[in-house]
């Protein structure tokens, strides 16, 4: 395996040489130089402190580059949910602490998963599984720095990631996303994605296709305000997390509600995505025709996504069991847009 390492620290560089060299074949550069000339790279290594604009902006510039690349893995201190944030907003598709055990290091770059094959189709939906992740770890940012959201960063990266639906069909964008992202990040973009090839199925309106991925990349911002140890536990959450995670949707309202670009529909999709036909969801209970057809649709791709991601402390559920969970929660679930659902599911 070809690793890349960039970083803004000489010593930072020697001490992942030494953690990589015997397993490994390493070139390096340190970031104010950094060019990622080489297109063999199976993984890249950044070291640097997110806090420093330089080093921001040198990665920046080698964004592209950077997208070609299945795995990037960003050493930044993990006890901040900005430099985090920021990580993902600059690419990454595991963050990691700044001094990592050489296991921990080895098991993200050789955890099993294949490398993605070098074609078109691959290519297309890594750059626009990369582009979505970005935009959607800017949204988080801005939510935590109290700054204005990107609205069409958000549109341009969520009409990519359907084009590339519309092209490359629903399974190769699971494939892509479960291997390269993790966390909040993958469950937002396997949404997207599942959104959209819904509303394809349904043969809506190309407006309306435009609100469900709007919909989708903001439905979890909300997120922002939750803690990483809270959202990334692996186990059941006890009584007082599962109530802050349900915070969620009214918090990511709350952060888009004063914007003029973010349509009602949207808005609604976003506090209401948990809702259920029979009023136990949640934040407002709501019930039956007091959830908009959009909300629904939302809803169901949601739950589908959340059964079928990938996490290091469970396995990939199958396509098949999630959907016969989905058919099981009758009462909750508008019945007709479930039996829809199943093209999606185990066919498209």
């Amino acid at each position: 395996m070809h690793v890349h390492l960039v970083g803004d620290d000489v010593a930072k560089l020697a001490l992942l040489r030494g953690l990589l060299a015997e397993q490994c074949s390493l070139t390096s550069e340190m970031i104010g130089d950094a060019d990622v000339r080489g297109r063999d790279i199976d993984a890249i290594v950044v070291a640097a402190d997110l806090r420093d604009v330089d080093n921001i902006a040198a990665l920046k510039g080698i964004s592209d580059k950077l997208a070609r690349i299945p795995r990037r893995i960003f050493l930044t201190n993990h006890k901040s949910r900005l430099s985090t944030v920021q990580a993902f907003a600059l690419g990454a598709t595991t963050v990691l602490s700044a001094t990592p055990s050489r296991n921990q290091l080895l098991g993200k770059l050789l955890d099993g998963r294949p490398s993605t094959a070098a074609t078109s189709v691959a290519a297309d939906n890594r750059q626009a599984a990369f582009s979505g992740a970005a935009s959607i770890a800017s949204m988080f940012a801005a939510v935590l720095g109290g700054a204005e959201i990107d609205i069409e960063e958000t549109r341009r990266a969520g009409k990519h990631i359907a084009e590339c639906i519309a092209e490359n069909g629903l399974s190769d964008w699971l494939t892509t996303v479960r291997r390269h992202h993790e966390g909040t990040y993958q469950h937002c973009l396997l949404v997207t994605g599942i959104t959209v090839d819904f509303g394809l199925s349904l043969g809506v309106h190309s407006s309306d296709l435009e609100r469900l991925y709007m919909a989708a990349m903001f439905h979890d911002i909300g997120k922002a305000k939750i803690p990483l140890t809270i959202l990334d536990k692996p186990g059941r959450l006890d009584v007082k997390e599962r109530a802050l995670v349900e915070t969620h949707p009214a918090a990511g309202y709350d952060a888009l509600k004063d914007n003029a670009s973010i349509t009602e529909e949207v808005l609604d999709a976003v506090r209401h995505h948990h809702e259920f036909l029979d009023g136990s969801g949640y934040p407002d209970g709501l019930m039956a025709d007091s959830i908009p057809d959009l909300t629904r649709i939302l809803t169901i791709s949601d739950i589908f996504s959340a059964l079928i991601e990938y996490r290091s402390y469970k396995p990939v559920m199958a396509r098949e069991k999630a959907y016969e969970i989905l058919q099981g929660m009758e009462g909750k679930l508008e019945k007709p847009l479930v039996g829809a659902f199943r093209n999606v599911a185990l066919i498209r």
